[in-house]
């Protein structure tokens, strides 16, 4: 790549001094401008099972809320169950270890996790106008069905009967479509029958039977049940962002927030459609290190839970990561969107790059060659990088 990518990225980038959670937003300032006229921001992650990604996305939300008024971090987890961390964090009884656990994801079950629980409980104590913790995700909707038992009572018994087992199929069982329709017709009926405060869990439990009704895969991608999960992801986002005062960081996968995928629409592709230049996809990268994840092998799950994956430094010539690694050695957030772009620049953003992507399982004969095509100026507004990184802590 020319001198000039690497000296344009270098002037750019914003050091990270600390990752500690007590750091404070002041070292992030330089970045105020970057978020000008931003009312939502993708904090994306490289791999589920990273510690320093739950730190580094901490300390930008905690520089949105505190320097830029945002109001809401929403996550990748159970829209249902997040409303016991959200009662957690607002100053409310309860075990902080049981409601993360409740939010039926394992790569958020982390130390990590729960001290970014706690710092939001302490900032909500003195806080003018505490943030809000909300799950986008449809899964693990049994929350959300019990919520619905008890609103409607008896009455609703032919309308809930269908859905009994709903909660605990998961994605490891598929759904018969009917499902879907029952969920629909009880929708409907909250609709017009039921008091309001069911219509949030109706919806909820809709979109998970619609998305664990659909196929792993199909010639089709929009059919798929991943596609349907990002477009039900991206629309809480958006009933979230229905309250012009909210200003929202949500805390997915790079997959997930990115703007552009090259199938299928993700969630932030629907974001960006709707927002516009008010949505702000930030990556975060790493250069080496490790995660956890789920052993994958012969195409299936390895049994005893996640695992650690050790990946060296990445030295291709179109890997983003080593462009980021040359430019700025030490942690650092550069911002893709504003300011001047010279030629070389403009054509290394267009260009197609590659970049290191882990979801929730991996292959251990293919994890240091594992790379994922992106064009950066499709995908993302801006990119954070962390030179090392250390699997997560177990909760």
């Amino acid at each position: 790549m020319p001198d000039d990518v690497t000296e344009w990225l270098a002037a750019r980038a914003v050091p990270l001094a600390s990752l500690d959670p007590g750091a404070g937003p002041a070292g992030l300032r330089p970045l105020k401008a970057a978020f000008g006229g931003v009312r939502l921001v993708g904090l994306g992650e490289a791999t589920h099972g990273s510690a320093e990604f739950f730190l580094l996305r901490w300390r930008l939300t905690e520089f949105l809320v505190k320097e830029l008024g945002f109001t809401t971090l929403a996550i990748e987890a159970s829209a249902a169950a997040a409303r016991a961390v959200d009662a957690y964090t607002a100053g409310g009884p309860g075990d902080p270890r049981e409601a993360l656990a409740g939010l039926g994801f394992w790569t958020l079950n982390t130390a990590e996790m729960l001290t970014v629980l706690q710092r939001l409980r302490e900032h909500n104590r003195t806080a003018d106008r505490p943030v809000r913790f909300v799950g986008i995700d449809p899964q693990h909707p049994m929350m959300a069905l019990a919520e619905l038992r008890g609103c409607l009572g008896q009455a609703a018994a032919p309308l809930l009967g269908p859905l009994g087992d709903l909660g605990a199929s998961g994605f490891l069982r598929q759904l018969d479509r009917q499902v879907e329709a029952d969920a629909r017709r009880l929708e409907e009926h909250v609709h017009e029958h039921g008091p309001p405060e069911a219509r949030e869990p109706a919806r909820i439990v809709r979109q998970f039977a619609d998305v664990a009704s659909r196929p792993y895969t199909h010639a089709d991608p929009a059919r798929t049940l991943g596609v349907a999960r990002d477009r039900y992801m991206a629309e809480n986002v958006a009933l979230l962002m229905a309250d012009p005062a909210a200003k929202v960081a949500v805390w997915a996968h790079n997959t997930h927030i990115t703007k552009r995928a090259r199938a299928a629409p993700m969630m932030g592709t629907h974001l960006a459609r709707t927002f516009g230049a008010a949505y702000y996809a930030l990556g975060l990268l790493f250069g080496h290190g490790e995660f956890r994840a789920h052993r994958r092998r012969f195409g299936r799950l390895v049994r005893g839970g996640p695992v650690r994956f050790r990946v060296p430094p990445a030295d291709t010539g179109r890997n983003v990561e080593a462009r980021l690694s040359a430019a700025c050695p030490g942690d650092h957030v550069v911002d893709l969107r504003g300011g001047d772009r010279p030629e070389p620049v403009s054509a290394w953003l267009a260009a197609p790059g590659e970049l290191r992507s882990f979801g929730a399982v991996a292959r251990r004969l293919t994890v240091r060659r594992t790379f994922t095509p992106t064009v950066l100026a499709e995908a993302f507004d801006g990119l954070a990088f962390l030179n090392r990184v250390g699997g997560s802590t177990p909760s």
